[in-house]
């Protein structure tokens, strides 16, 4: 009989390195690999599973956070590689990840649904800047992940696509104050402030609201900055959010704090 659904793991999520394992019957990815490959083999040792066993590396977007162990591992493990052209031009134009066989790239626009075994992957724009940033959606059996990090804002339109997952990673990247207080160049805080940067706790408790449905279980917070924000302030910025709507934290749904030096546990969904 086959396994309903799927299994995922949160290995890393920062502004140091960012890694996502996702596993079905049939396929073992990788969604960026923003750590060493070293960093990777041994979060994904904490989940009690091996790089040789991946399938397939998908990237978001060519920033070094998202993808300094993918030529690594594609060439040791010999993995296919998936990112949208414009992504793939500027990756070979600065030779980002190192050369790769011809064979393991594969370009998946953006706004696109394919299948990779017994699973669906659909990819979405998000606004960063990076040259075509997108992020994805899983889905399997009725059941769906998102991952929704390294954007400046939600758009309405984003919500509907996007509505009603069993599971998101949603961005919480920094709490306002403590970035326009700290020391990063100004230059830098409007970089990140910008609709182009990355959600605050507040904004990313704000997109949660209008994207979650009633299938939706699990919230993952990601993408916290070491300087820039408190985990428990981002927990608890979310926390108040669903409570003020009427959401049961804890009951209904329930929010999980992410690391970007140790895996999440691998759940099924």
């Amino acid at each position: 009989m086959k396994e309903k659904g799927f299994r995922y793991s949160i290995l890393a999520s920062g502004s140091s390195g960012n890694s996502f394992y996702l596993e079905t019957g049939e396929k073992k990815i990788l969604v960026d690999a923003g750590l060493s490959g070293k960093k990777i083999s041994q979060l994904l040792a904490e989940i009690d599973r091996q790089p040789e066993d991946l399938d397939a590396i998908f990237i978001t977007h060519e920033h070094s956070d998202h993808i300094q162990g993918v030529g690594v591992l594609a060439r040791k493990y010999q993995l296919d590689v998936y990112a949208n052209q414009k992504t793939w031009q500027v990756i070979d134009q600065q030779n980002l990840i190192g050369k790769l066989a011809l064979e393991q790239k594969h370009v998946f626009e953006c706004g696109k649904l394919m299948t990779l075994g017994d699973l669906d992957i659909e990819s979405f724009a998000v606004s960063h800047d990076a040259v075509a940033p997108q992020f994805y959606r899983f889905i399997k059996d009725d059941k769906s992940f998102v991952m929704l990090t390294d954007t400046g804002y939600v758009s309405d339109r984003m919500s509907d696509l996007l509505a009603n997952a069993d599971g998101y990673l949603i961005e919480s990247n920094h709490d306002v104050d403590i970035l326009r207080a700290g020391s990063y160049p100004w230059a830098t805080k409007q970089r990140i402030l910008s609709d182009k940067g990355h959600l605050s706790n507040e904004d990313g408790a704000d997109s949660m609201l209008r994207t979650m449905g009633q299938k939706t279980k699990r919230i993952y917070l990601g993408h916290l900055s070491k300087e820039n924000n408190i985990k428990e302030l981002a927990h608890m910025t979310m926390t108040n959010h669903l409570l003020k709507a009427d959401i049961g934290v804890g009951q209904e749904v329930k929010i999980y704090d992410t690391s970007p030096d140790n895996a999440t546990p691998l759940v099924t969904i």
